[in-house]
């Protein structure tokens, strides 16, 4: 099992350890999943968890007129999930698939369940990715609805600064929820801006 647990943005406000995870993951099953390839598609029941020990996912929706909004991408080091499917066993309204060759660690929601059972700590690591898991979405929705497309794009480097070159830039767009073409002026005014610094 790789180092860097910790690297999920879910986990770095907690006081899990690495140590800790890997203690409570080692019972988890490791799959190797192909670019292009899905791991939940709409529909799809869920019960499952994903933690990305190599590779980039993405998790996404498709609108009526077949216009994709990204939610979430999963790099190395992050859990990917649809908790709302997974916690009240209903159909999935979102996709998950691979945008580069992966392995994924999976976490099966019954296991989730019972090893919470079992063990106080886990419990408490539990509720404290559930929470932060809302406080993302709480966050997400606010940028949405109040941030510039600027402050959107910085917020986007900062939490994903290792994935910027990896995703083509209409993707980048979808998660921002502007067109490829706001994204261009964007990064074109701060390169602008940026480079009169340097003068």
């Amino acid at each position: 099992m790789k180092e860097g647990f910790t690297g999920n943005s879910l986990i770095k406000d907690t006081s899990i350890t690495d140590g800790f995870l890997k203690e409570i993951l080692s019972g988890c099953n490791t799959i190797s999943i192909k670019k292009g390839d899905y791991i939940l598609k709409k529909g799809d029941p869920y019960r499952y968890a994903y933690y990305v020990q190599k590779g980039l996912l993405r998790y996404y929706s498709i609108d009526e007129k077949g216009r994709e909004h990204i939610l979430q991408f999963a790099p190395q080091g992050w859990f990917i999930s649809d908790r709302q499917s997974a916690c009240l066993n209903i159909k999935s309204d979102f996709f998950i698939d691979a945008l580069e060759d992966s392995e994924v660690l999976v976490v099966n929601e019954d296991y989730i369940i019972e090893t919470a059972k079992k063990n106080q700590e886990f419990l408490e690591l539990n509720n404290q990715l559930l929470h932060n898991h809302i406080r993302q979405l709480q966050n997400r929705i606010n940028q949405l609805l109040s941030f510039t497309a600027e402050e959107r794009y910085l917020d986007f480097v900062k939490t994903y600064p290792d994935i910027i070159l990896r995703v083509p830039q209409w993707m980048v767009a979808s998660y921002l929820g502007i067109t490829p073409e706001s994204l261009s002026r964007v990064r074109k005014d701060l390169a602008e801006r940026n480079q009169k610094k340097k003068i």
